[in-house]
C-alpha cells in the first residue's frame, strides 16, 4: 500500500475519542502468526486495543489519534510481515462536470472511513475507490457524494469483494489439482510398495522423473510456504510455514543430494514423494479448513444477505418510483408488498401484514402487524400491502447493528483463547529444538542419516499448532452465529464466556417477566348498570390520555366494538385519576388515593394476585356513587414461567427486583417460582443490590428493558437487554434479546455451555493430538507423508466439531 494512500485514511472518524479499524489480514496461515500479529499490534504506541483472528483472518484496533495514524496501524501490520486486504469499488455519478464538482466529491469520498485513494473521471462520469476491505462501504460512498449534491450508483466492480474471493477459491482449487496431478505417480508408486511389501524395486520411477514431478511441487506449488516462513522469520518467530518449509525442504534436499552421490543406483532410496505427499495435503488441508471457518462464519454472511438493495418509495403526490435502499432518508415512506423483504426499520402508516421476522429475533411463526406497530429492514412482508414511514437506514438499523455484533462477538477472544495464543507462540520455536535433537540423537544411535532425517522430517511436520489455534475462535463463531438465528445477539467473547458460569439472574418485572402494558383482569359492578355502559364510561374518560392505564380501558372497549363519547370539562389528578363531564353527568376514574380524598372507602374486587384496583363513580352535588371496580394487571409473558424452570433445571437461582410495591412484585415471584423477590426497589438500588450479589461470590446476570435498568445492567456480569426495550438498555447490556421472549435467557446460558464445552473438547484434542503425535514421530513411528495427512486430519476435526454447534436451537417449551 502506497505510503500516500496510507495517509488519506487519518481523516477516518469514529464517534468515540478513540479510532476503530476493521482489516482483513492477508498472509496468516496458522495461530502462530494470529499471535505474532497480536504482540506487534500491542505493542505499538497508541494502540489501545487489538483483537486478531486467524479463523476469520481479520484485525479489529482501536488507536488514540494523538498518539499513532491509520498510517502507523499499516506499518506495523506490514512488519510483522502481513497486509491489509484492499478492494476497488467504481461507481457511475450523474452529471459529474469538470472542476469544483469533481475535486468537491473525491473531496467528499475520501472522508468516508476505510478510504485509500479516490479518482473522479467527469468525462465518463465514474468514479473509482480503493480502500480497506472491511471498512469500504457503498451505503457510506453513496451518502458522502449525495451530501455535495450528486447521485451515484454501483458500477463495474462493484461487489468485487464476493468475486474476489470466489475466484480466489477457484484459483486453490485448479492449483490442488494440479499439484494433485504431479503427486499421484508418487501415491501409485507408494501404493505398490506398500502392496509388494516393498520388494519390487522396479516400481520405483526413475531417479530423474521423480525429481521432475518434485520440483514443481516444492519450488512452484510450496513457495508460498517459503514465503510464509521467510515474513515469519523476520518477525522473530516462528509459524506453521516455518516447520512445513523446514520438513519438505530436508526431504527434498536429501533426495537431491543421493540423486547427486549414487545417480542411477539412487532409485528406490529417495524422499521426494515424501516433500510432494506433505505439500498437496497440507494445500488440500487448508483449502476444507478455508471452506470449514467460511462455514463457521455463515451468520453474518446470512445477515448481510437480508439487505435487499432497492425499496419502491411512495412519493408525495401519490405515486411511486424504485430507488436505491442506501440512498432512502428518515421520513421517506416505502411500499412493501406481499414476499417483499423490508429494507428499512419503520412504522407501519398503512395497511397490515403477517411479518416473518424468523431470520432477526428467530420467532418462526409471522407475526400480524399494524398501523403503528415497528418493522424491521431483513424482515418478508408474507400477505399484505403495506405503506412503512422510515425511521432508521444504513448503519443506524436494527440490521446493521446485528451485524456489527455478531462481527465483535466473531472477532474477540476469550481468556482461554489468549493462553492458547501465548502457547502457540513458544510451541513452533519448541518443536523445531525437538526435530533438532530428533536428528542429533537418531545420528549419535547409529541409525544412520535416512532414518534420522524421516524422524526429524516427521516431527516438524506432525507438530503444526493449527488445530490449537482453530479450537476456540470456530466454536466462537459457530456458537454465536447459532445463538444469532436464535434472536440472541452476543457482544462479544467475554459475554458469552461469562454466560456460562452465571449462578445468579436478576429479572425486572415489567416489560420482561411482564408484557408492559396493564389489561383489565377484573371487573365488579357495584351499580345497575350494564358492563358495557361502564367499560364506555370509562374508555371515553381515558380517551385523550397516553397513560398505559388509560390503553388499557380504550383496547376493551374497541375489542367489545364499544363507541366512545365525547367529554367536557376533563381534569386529571396526577398520580390519582381523571373526571370530566359525559352527556351531563360528571363521572370520576382513580385509584385508592383519589377517592379515600373523596369519601368513598370502595373495597375493590381482591380476585387478582398483583393486580392494581381502580374505580369509577357517579359525582353529583358533592356526593360519590360508585358505578364498577376493576383490577388491572401487568400480564405475565406466557414464557416467563417456562424461563424461570428452565433456569432452575440449570442450576440458577433467580431474584426479581421490581419497582413496583412489595405486595405486587412478591404475587408476581409466587406465580412464578422465583426464589427471592424485591420490591419497591429504585434504580441505583437495583444497581447496588446487583453489585453486592457479585461481591457475595455470585457470577449475576440482569434482565431488563427500560432506561431504569441500565446501571443494574452495566453493575452484572452478564446485562441481558429485552430488544423491545429502550436502545440504553441495549447498549448497555452485553447481550440483546431480539424477541421479548424470557427463555432465551436459558437459552444463552445453554449455548454458551455448548460453546465452551466444545472449545475444551476441542483443545483436549489438539493437546492430545500434538503430545502424542510428536513423540510418535521423534521415535520413528511415523514417516513424513503420513505425519502429513494426520497433522491436516487434525484441523478438519476440530473445525468439523465446532460445526455441530450450528445445529444447537433453544428449548421451546
Amino acid at each position: 500500500m502506497p505510503p500516500a494512500a496510507a495517509d488519506r485514511i487519518q481523516g477516518m472518524h469514529v464517534s468515540s475519542e478513540h479510532l476503530k479499524l476493521s482489516l482483513a489480514i492477508e498472509g496468516m496461515n496458522c495461530s502462530a502468526c494470529a499471535a505474532r500479529l497480536q504482540r506487534a499490534l500491542d505493542g505499538a504506541d497508541g494502540v489501545s486495543d487489538a483483537a486478531v483472528s486467524f479463523a476469520l483472518e481479520r484485525a479489529v484496533v482501536r488507536v488514540d489519534p494523538s498518539e499513532i495514524d491509520a498510517a502507523g496501524v499499516l506499518a506495523a501490520i506490514k512488519r510483522s510481515g502481513f497486509e491489509a486486504g484492499t478492494e476497488t469499488a467504481s461507481y457511475r455519478v450523474e452529471n459529474l462536470s469538470e472542476g469544483k464538482s469533481a475535486r468537491a466529491v473525491e473531496a467528499a469520498v475520501r472522508e468516508v472511513p476505510g478510504v485509500l485513494e479516490v479518482a473522479a473521471d467527469p468525462a465518463t462520469g465514474m468514479l473509482r475507490v480503493t480502500g480497506l476491505s472491511l471498512m469500504l462501504d457503498d451505503e457510506a460512498v453513496f451518502r458522502s457524494v449525495g451530501a455535495v449534491g450528486f447521485q451515484c450508483v454501483p458500477e463495474g466492480d462493484s461487489g468485487a469483494r464476493s468475486r474476489r474471493e470466489i475466484e480466489r477459491a477457484r484459483h486453490e482449487r485448479r492449483a490442488i489439482a494440479a499439484a494433485a496431478a504431479l503427486t499421484l505417480p508418487f501415491l501409485v508408486q507408494m501404493a505398490g510398495m506398500a502392496a509388494s511389501g516393498g520388494s519390487v524395486p522396479s516400481i520405483h520411477m526413475p531417479p530423474w522423473a521423480e525429481l521432475l514431478l518434485a520440483l514443481p511441487i516444492q519450488f512452484g506449488f510450496g513457495l508460498r510456504f517459503y514465503r510464509g516462513a521467510l515474513s515469519s522469520l523476520r518477525g522473530r518467530s516462528a509459524n506453521m510455514d516455518v516447520l512445513v518449509a523446514l520438513g519438505t525442504t530436508s526431504a527434498f534436499a536429501y533426495s537431491c543430494y543421493l540423486l547427486y552421490e549414487l545417480g542411477p543406483a539412487a532409485q528406490g532410496n529417495l524422499y521426494f514423494e515424501a516433500s510432494a505427499v506433505i505439500i498437496t495435503l497440507v494445500m488440500v488441508g487448508k483449502h476444507l479448513e478455508a471452506n470449514a471457518k467460511r462455514s463457521a462464519a455463515a451468520a453474518v454472511r446470512d445477515l448481510l444477505a437480508l439487505r435487499p438493495d432497492t425499496a419502491i418509495v411512495r412519493l408525495p403526490d401519490g405515486s411511486t418510483e424504485s430507488r436505491r435502499a442506501s440512498a432512502l432518508n428518515r421520513g421517506d415512506t416505502v411500499v412493501c408488498r406481499p414476499g417483499d423483504r423490508l429494507a428499512v426499520d419503520g412504522i407501519i402508516v398503512k395497511g397490515e401484514a403477517d411479518i416473518d421476522e424468523s431470520l432477526i429475533t428467530g420467532e418462526s411463526a409471522p407475526v400480524p402487524k399494524g398501523e403503528g406497530d415497528s418493522v424491521s429492514a431483513g424482515s418478508i412482508n408474507v400477505d399484505g400491502f403495506i405503506d412503512i414511514e422510515t425511521a432508521a437506514v444504513g448503519e443506524n438499523s436494527t440490521l446493521s447493528r446485528m451485524i456489527r455484533l455478531v462481527e465483535n462477538a466473531q472477532v474477540s477472544k476469550p481468556a482461554v483463547h489468549r493462553l492458547v495464543d501465548r502457547v502457540s507462540a513458544v510451541f513452533v520455536p519448541v518443536i523445531i529444538l525437538i526435530a533438532v535433537a530428533t536428528f542429533i540423537g537418531w545420528t549419535a544411535y547409529g541409525a544412520g542419516l535416512e532414518q534420522a532425517f524421516k524422524s526429524a522430517a516427521s516431527t516438524l511436520v506432525i507438530a503444526c499448532p493449527c488445530a490449537l489455534g482453530l479450537a476456540t475462535p470456530t466454536a466462537i463463531m459457530a456458537g454465536s452465529g447459532a445463538a444469532t438465528k436464535a434472536g440472541i445477539l452476543i457482544r462479544d467473547a467475554a459475554a458469552l464466556e461469562q454466560a456460562h458460569r452465571l449462578s445468579l439472574v436478576a429479572f425486572d418485572k415489567t416489560g420482561t417477566l411482564t408484557e408492559g402494558k396493564p389489561a383489565i383482569a377484573d371487573m365488579q359492578l357495584l351499580s345497575d348498570l350494564a358492563e358495557d355502559e361502564v367499560l364506555m364510561i370509562a374508555a371515553s374518560l381515558q380517551q385523550g390520555s397516553e397513560h398505559p392505564v388509560a390503553q388499557a380501558f380504550v383496547d376493551e372497549a374497541n375489542t367489545r366494538g364499544l363507541g366512545i363519547r365525547a367529554v367536557e370539562n376533563f381534569r386529571s389528578r396526577v398520580s390519582r385519576g381523571i373526571e370530566g363531564v359525559i352527556d351531563g353527568r360528571r363521572y370520576m376514574l382513580g385509584g385508592e388515593r383519589m377517592f379515600r380524598s373523596e369519601g368513598g372507602g370502595f373495597t375493590p374486587p381482591g380476585r387478582v394476585p398483583g393486580g392494581t384496583p381502580v374505580w369509577l363513580a357517579e359525582t353529583d352535588s358533592g356526593a360519590t356513587r360508585p358505578l364498577a371496580a376493576f383490577v388491572l394487571v401487568d400480564r405475565l409473558r406466557p414464557t416467563s414461567r417456562a424461563a424461570i424452570e428452565q433456569l432452575k433445571d440449570l442450576g440458577i437461582r433467580t431474584i426479581l427486583l421490581s419497582g413496583d410495591a412489595a405486595r405486587i412484585a412478591e404475587g408476581i415471584g409466587a406465580e412464578l417460582g422465583i426464589e427471592e423477590t424485591r420490591g419497591a426497589v429504585l434504580p441505583e438500588e437495583k444497581a447496588e443490590i446487583v453489585a453486592s450479589l457479585g461481591r457475595d461470590g455470585a457470577i449475576v446476570g440482569m434482565v431488563g428493558d427500560g432506561i431504569n435498568d441500565s446501571p443494574a445492567l452495566a453493575s452484572a456480569s452478564v446485562g441481558f437487554a429485552m430488544g423491545t426495550g429502550t436502545g440504553i438498555a441495549m447498549e448497555t447490556s452485553s447481550i440483546t434479546l431480539m424477541r421479548p421472549d424470557p427463555r432465551l435467557v436459558p437459552a444463552t446460558v445453554s449455548v454458551s455451555r455448548r460453546t465452551f464445552r466444545k472449545i475444551k473438547q476441542n483443545l483436549f484434542w489438539a493437546f492430545v493430538f500434538n503430545t502424542t503425535g510428536v513423540p510418535l514421530a521423534a521415535l520413528g513411528f511415523l514417516n513424513p507423508s503420513i505425519a502429513g495427512a494426520a497433522m491436516a486430519f487434525s484441523s478438519l476435526c476440530v473445525v468439523a466439531n465446532s460445526l455441530l454447534l450450528r445445529t444447537w436451537r433453544p428449548k421451546s417449551d
